[in-house]
This record gives C-alpha cells, sequence and structure tokens, in this order.
C-alpha cells in the first residue's frame, strides 16, 4: 500500500463535523486494512452529529462517524487466510468481544464489550483507510458494486428484522416508514416469503413511498396530519384485505406503534425495529389480551451472508436505494441532506466513483 493521507468525517459534538487527518492503522494478527471505497449515511449517523449521540450512546470524545461501507485490502494480518490485498469486500461493523456469555451464545451483535461501530468508544469507517476484524469483512463477487456492498449494512437490518419478526410464506406484512431501513425490510420481507405487503410514512415522503412501489410493495399510505390511528389501521386492512400478520415498526414513533398493535391479527407478530421515542404510551391491554407478540432487534446477527445472496442473486436491485452521490470533501453538504431528509440514501465516495468496480456505471 503506497503511503496516503487518511482523512476522515469525525464529530466532536452537536453540529460540529470536520474532516480531518487521522494515523493511517495496522493490522493485527486477525485484521485487514482496508481503503474504504464507499459510506452511506445512516440515521444514527445523524443523531451523533446532531444530537451528540442516542439513549445510552452519548458522544465521550470525538469519533469518526460511518459504519455502512465497502472497501478493497490493502493490508493482511499474519493469521489472515481467506482475504489477500486487493479483494473488495462489504464490512460487517459489529463484532463482539468473543470471550463474555452473550458472544458464546451467539450474541454478538449485543455484546457490551463488543467493537460496534460507530459507538461512543468505537470509530466508524468514512475515513480513506479502517482496520477490521477479517472474518468481518465479506468478499464480493465481481458483478457486485462497491455501493450494493455498503447496502448490505442496511439490508443485514432488514434481514435480521424479518428472523425477528419470524416472516413467513404467506404473510401480510406492514412496514413502518419509508426511509432506507424500512424499504430494505420491505425487500428482505419479500424476500422471506410475504405476499401481501403494505408500508406508510408521511405525507412528504411521498418520493420514498414511489420507491418502494418501484421494489414491489403491495399498497403505499401517505399519513395525513389529519388521519386518526382508526383511519389508518382501516386503509391497512383494505390494502392486505385483513388484520395484518407481521409488523416491521420501523420509525420508532409512539403513533407507529401504536397502530402496529391495532392492525395486527391476534397472535401476530410485531418487530420494533426503529429508534424513536425514548417512551411510549402504547395500548399494552390490546396487545395482551390478543397475544400479539412485541419483539426488537438491534443491528444484525450472522445476515451478511443472506444480505449478500439477496443482492448478489439478482432477486432486487438495491443501487436505486441510493439517492445522492457526495466526495469526501463535501461531507457537510452530505450531511445536511440526510438530516433533512431530501433523498433516500447519501453515499459519501471516499474514492472517485466507480475505481473498484468491474462493472463500470452508466452514469
Amino acid at each position: 500500500m503506497a503511503p496516503k493521507q487518511n482523512y476522515a468525517a469525525v464529530v466532536h459534538g452537536p453540529n460540529d463535523l470536520r474532516l480531518e487527518e487521522r494515523p493511517i492503522p495496522e493490522p493485527a494478527f486477525n485484521e485487514v486494512v482496508l481503503e474504504i471505497d464507499c459510506c452511506g449515511i445512516c440515521g444514527t449517523d445523524i443523531h451523533f452529529l446532531k444530537e451528540g449521540g442516542f439513549g445510552t450512546q452519548m458522544l465521550i470524545k470525538p469519533i469518526v462517524l460511518g459504519h455502512e461501507s465497502s472497501g478493497v485490502v490493502r493490508k493482511v494480518g499474519s493469521s489472515v487466510t481467506h482475504l489477500k490485498i486487493g479483494d473488495r469486500v462489504a464490512i460487517e461493523p459489529a463484532a463482539g468481544c468473543r470471550t463474555c456469555d452473550l458472544c458464546k451464545v451467539g450474541k454478538y451483535n449485543i455484546c457490551l464489550d463488543g467493537k460496534h461501530c460507530t459507538t461512543q468508544k468505537h470509530d466508524g469507517n468514512c475515513s480513506n483507510y479502517y482496520a477490521q476484524y477479517a472474518d468481518c469483512c465479506f468478499k464480493m463477487p465481481d458483478h457486485m458494486t462497491m455501493e450494493e456492498g455498503a447496502l448490505l449494512e442496511p439490508l443485514a437490518v432488514g434481514v435480521y428484522a424479518g428472523r425477528r419478526a419470524d416472516i413467513r410464506l404467506g404473510n401480510k406484512v406492514i412496514i413502518f416508514g419509508a426511509g432506507p431501513i424500512g424499504l430494505v425490510c420491505l425487500i428482505a420481507a419479500k424476500a422471506m416469503g410475504a405476499t401481501r405487503t403494505v408500508i406508510l410514512d408521511l405525507e412528504h415522503a411521498k418520493h420514498r413511498l414511489e420507491v418502494a412501489k418501484k421494489l414491489g410493495v403491495t399498497g403505499v399510505i401517505a399519513i395525513g396530519k389529519n388521519d386518526l390511528e382508526d383511519d389508518l389501521v382501516r386503509k391497512i386492512h383494505q390494502i392486505l384485505g385483513g388484520p395484518a400478520d407481521r409488523v416491521l415498526e420501523c420509525t420508532g414513533s409512539q403513533p407507529g406503534m401504536r397502530v402496529s398493535i391495532k392492525a395486527t391479527r391476534n397472535a401476530g407478530r410485531i418487530c420494533l425495529v426503529g429508534l424513536g421515542n425514548k417512551d411510549v404510551q402504547l395500548p399494552m391491554v390490546d396487545a395482551i389480551s390478543r397475544e400479539i407478540d412485541i419483539t426488537t432487534c438491534m443491528r444484525y446477527n450472522h445476515d451478511y451472508p443472506a444480505a449478500m445472496e439477496i443482492v448478489a442473486s439478482g432477486y432486487v436491485d438495491v443501487k436505486p436505494l441510493v439517492s445522492h452521490h457526495f466526495d469526501l470533501a463535501n461531507v457537510h453538504e452530505a450531511f445536511r441532506v440526510a438530516s433533512q431528509g431530501e433523498g433516500i440514501k447519501i453515499m459519501i465516495h471516499l474514492v472517485p466513483r466507480d475505481t473498484n468496480n468491474p462493472v463500470k456505471f452508466a452514469n
């Protein structure tokens, strides 16, 4: 690897984002050093930038943002045998400590001492170079683009949410929120066998609902300011032909959770995916009396292989999820666009777009 500079998007506090030079890392025995190709902006990145974090993950030091990335292997640790210099990889940014009780039962995604980026203790990978455990790097087939590799991170969230909701063949599924996570949940739900799907978002997000239509959703609902909960339940049932079997709630909002319960059949299942309101009031007597299971999900759990297969097989074209492209030098504008909800997925390119794609884009 020729010596180069390593610039990174570093958040120091609310609305304090800086482009800074960091040392180029060296790999540990079980790591690889990656030259990052592209990095998508996630809602958690925006929380760190706008509010200084979320929940228990509040800033305690400046950190590098970004975790939806793909890159090219530039250095290989001494014990790494399955990757070589030049390999193009999708990067799973969550790794457990590998020794605690949670990791030993496979729940590395919620390990308290793991290397999860971006968190208050661990830098993200919106930087030119990044070191990651080699077994968290998934080699991509030649026909996949680097952007598709970066999109595996949110898609893996959708796959895990679908597994936690136990979506089965023939299920009717509601998805609240047509942002990037809601849209990948739609992709995952359909891949798992959902036959009727409905996705809801606010009226001003109609551009996102249009993307959902292109992805094959059965119906969309643009929520108006005067819509009541029962109005939404009625519209959902009209599209699905009755109550839902499963719900993926991706907004974290109280209204979304309340309607999820009301619109679900007896013995249905709801997975809470989105991080939103800290405290909510829910119709729990309704949920309990109808035996509605409510579960949650955090990150993903051994879901990258399935996410890669969904993309590599050609089952769905995820590239249209990327609505805006920015170079790292324009990272402030990229975050402005993402914060305002002007697009779908905002992609930051750490190298000129198409540099590492065997099959080139036409645009």
